[in-house]
């Protein structure tokens, strides 16, 4: 069977062509708004005769595979005797700086359309030709070259040549993953209760081409009950790929493992962990240009040789491998991962890689998406990730500043003018707003031109900052409708704008289009119709739920009726530390003891340790580093010769994916429903959701609150030989509306004597 390979046009060339360093600090050929201005605006000067936008598409055999190659040619002018293939380019720099040859990797495009044209319609010859246009002014330059098609043949064979050392590589490895995923077996003896059924249903999911949402509690085995179905159905050619996306660096960990599980029981699959930029970068200061970062300077130079390199070597490739690989090759850690993305079968990553507008992976194609699965761990994290990733802010200061610092220039002028627009808004007290501000959007605009031309001679950091931010905040007014609102706030002169999505799910939804399937799970989407409704859910898609697979008498429960409500902190503060107290007393082993606050954590802590006790203590810091995070759990063993009790945060780094198997963890105790202290942006969602006929406060409150409380909870019981104790306090546990929102397992609970407050 000869293997057939599907790459775009452009992606075939820059993976040939593409050289020199990474610049990111400012990258620009204008934005994609202004290319698409451009190419409309040369386009509307064709003859009518001409063609635009003209698709194309051919089979090239090479050895025993097939590239096909597609693509959209910009523009087709056609004269009586010859046709010309138009390929345009808008550039922010100026035209004196293009020469013919300045851009190889354009002529390579131009010459793929007019070979695969010029073969469809049986032509000798055709007239290549290349369109710059500065953006700003508009001034076009154009080169041609005259090519014969056997020339053309001879160009295009000679790319194909050298990709296909990449292609060989891909399809050699290809083969083994089909044949090791579909011989694979289960990597336990064993289903435990439960997921079997998660990972039928993860793997009807992925037949069927539909959306899953899975509440499965913990204890059931999330992570090998989603990857195993998908690289089964990897194995029979229903999938080519799969994203496993999470927030936390704990539960990305657990998703490492299970790979390299099933790596270890015979499977052959290229993972990769992709690590944020700011942790993996090799330089004390993360500026990614050729001037300030050796490992940017002629990146693209090298990464061919080190993505083949990686490939032909390593299974799990995790952070260690990345940052060996990178440095054996000098090519910057971050950049790599990126481009290791579309080459890998599975990735284990954040979940803005593919929901955020701003950070998603561009170059997933769609025939590429239509066999890709996207499996959301954690999933409750995503409401409000999502709400910050579609959620866009401007500052007037930066732009007062920027009206100084570059005085009497065009860019200062555009300063200006914001800075006057928000002091206007300011003057205005209109602090909320349904409709999207379309003049402070114009005004954007022109700043962004102006800060383009600027940025092109020399980077500055505060302008850098501030044209990103706009850059932001106008990719975000595009998606604005009903589900956001603009809101500002002043604080002395400073006046902040923000577009604040209320709603994510249509987005949400939206990035997620095009995949194969979706899996939503978590071990809390309670109550599951809020989480379906946010997470961008439709009426057809596939929901599902799965108790514990632990016995109920495995827990032990007691709700004690304490007010933890804000109000009543400093009265009933010295009778719940009584409580904590007497039930460690009473219980053997370690505890986790979570709060709403980190002041009130630390306040209970400071009056704990003061009564003295057999056991030992440590808490939470605000931005603890990942070895500081590291050393809190490692104290967390069944072999202390003091027991320990430890002070935590609920949705914190330490309530979420953190896995105290056996005797580690003997007690969890939760303060309070988890509910965050009422705040502006919390009650704008609650008006939201209860003009919409939803319960408001539920939405913005009570459900996101205790959500924290499952999660803190769900650190106790890990597996099937795992004891312990729930102690929940706040008398709200024991009202209609939060029992309906506790796990089957914590519903056989006790409740805590009345306690009197001093």
């Amino acid at each position: 069977m000869t293997n057939v390979v599907k790459i775009s046009v452009r992606n075939l060339v820059e993976y040939v062509y593409l050289s020199g360093s990474i610049e990111t600090g400012f990258r620009s050929s204008s934005t994609m708004t202004e290319g698409t201005r451009i190419h409309q605006l040369i386009q509307k000067g064709y003859r009518e005769h001409d063609e635009k936008e003209v698709y194309v598409e051919t089979d090239i055999p090479y050895e025993d595979f097939v590239v096909r190659v597609d693509g959209r040619c910009d523009g087709l002018l056609k004269d009586e005797e010859s046709v010309t293939i138009d390929e345009i380019k808008s550039i922010v720099n100026s035209l004196d700086d293009v020469e013919e040859d300045t851009y190889p990797v354009h002529w390579a495009q131009a010459i793929f359309y007019a070979y695969i044209y010029a073969g469809d319609h049986h032509l000798s010859d055709l007239t290549i030709q290349l369109t710059y246009v500065q953006v700003k002014t508009l001034e076009q330059k154009q080169f041609r070259r005259m090519m014969t098609y056997e020339e053309m043949k001879s160009f295009v064979y000679e790319v194909i040549e050298e990709y296909a050392i990449f292609l060989k590589v891909k399809i050699k490895h290809k083969n083994k993953r089909n044949k090791t995923s579909k011989t694979l077996e289960f990597p336990f003896k064993t289903y435990r209760e439960g997921q079997r059924k998660l990972a039928g249903a993860v793997y009807k999911t992925i037949d069927d081409k539909k959306t899953l949402f899975a509440s499965a509690a913990t204890g059931i085995g999330k992570t090998i009950s989603t990857i195993f179905p998908a690289v089964k159905a990897i194995g029979e050619g229903k999938l080519e790929k799969m994203f496993y996306l999470t927030a936390k660096t704990i539960t990305r960990t657990a998703a490492e493992e299970t790979c390299q599980l099933l790596i270890d029981h015979g499977l052959d699959m290229k993972v990769l962990t992709i690590t944020a930029k700011d942790k993996i970068c090799f330089q004390e200061e993360t500026i990614c240009t050729s001037e300030n970062c050796p490992f940017a300077a002629g990146f693209y130079d090298r990464i061919n040789e080190a993505i083949i390199d990686i490939l032909e070597q390593e299974k799990l490739i995790n952070r260690g491998i990345i940052e060996q690989y990178a440095r054996k090759h000098q090519v910057c850690p971050f950049e790599f991962s990126i481009e290791l993305a579309y080459a890998v079968d599975t990735v284990i990553c954040d979940y803005n890689y593919i929901f955020d507008p701003r950070v998603s992976l561009k170059r997933l194609m769609e025939d590429q998406k239509k066999k890709t699965a996207i499996l959301v761990d954690e999933a409750h994290n995503l409401v409000d990730r999502a709400r910050e990733m579609y959620s866009a802010t401007i500052h007037k200061s930066n732009f007062l500043q920027l009206q100084r610092y570059y005085k009497n220039t065009p860019l200062a002028i555009e300063a200006k003018a914001i800075n006057d627009y928000l002091l206007q808004v300011k003057k205005s007290e209109e602090y909320l707003r349904k409709d999207l501000d379309e003049e402070l959007v114009a005004l954007l605009e022109t700043f962004i031109m102006q800060a383009e031309i600027q940025l092109v001679k020399v980077d500055h950091e505060l302008l850098l900052d501030t044209y990103f931010a706009a850059q932001t905040f106008m990719k975000i007014a595009k998606l604005y409708n009903e589900q956001f609102i603009t809101y500002v706030e002043v604080h002395k002169s400073e006046v902040k704008m923000k577009l604040f999505c209320l709603d994510p799910s249509q987005q949400i939804l939206k990035m997620g289009k095009g995949f194969r399937n979706r899996v939503f799970f978590s071990a809390t989407l309670i109550p599951a119709d809020y989480y379906k409704e946010l997470l961008g859910g439709q009426s057809e898609d596939y929901v599902i739920s799965i108790p514990s697979p632990f016995a109920r008498k495995n827990i032990e429960v007691i709700i004690q009726p304490l007010s933890t409500r804000y109000r009543d902190r400093e009265k009933t503060m010295a009778p719940m530390v009584h409580f904590i107290k007497d039930v460690i007393d009473k219980k053997e082993g370690n505890f986790l003891v979570f709060f709403p606050s980190y002041q009130y954590m630390r306040d209970a802590y400071e009056q704990f340790t003061e009564y003295g006790s057999s056991v030992s203590t440590i808490i939470q810091d605000a931005g603890m580093a990942e070895e500081e995070r590291e050393y809190f759990l490692a104290q967390f063993t069944s072999e202390r010769a003091e027991r320990l009790v430890g002070f935590a945060v609920l949705g914190g780094i330490f309530s979420e994916g953190v896995d105290l198997k056996g005797d580690r963890l003997q007690g969890v105790i939760v303060v309070g429903v988890g509910m965050q202290q009422i705040g502006f942006e919390r009650n704008i969602i609650k008006d939201h959701f209860q003009s919409v006929g939803k319960n408001g406060f539920d939405y913005a409150y009570v459900y996101p609150g205790m959500n924290k409380v499952l999660q803190a909870g769900g650190r106790l019981i890990r597996s099937d030989s795992d004891t312990g104790m729930i102690a929940l306090i706040d008398d709200r546990f024991l009202q209609k509306k939060y029992q309906a929102l506790l796990p089957y397992e914590w519903q056989d609970y006790s409740v805590g004597a009345p306690i009197r407050l001093f």
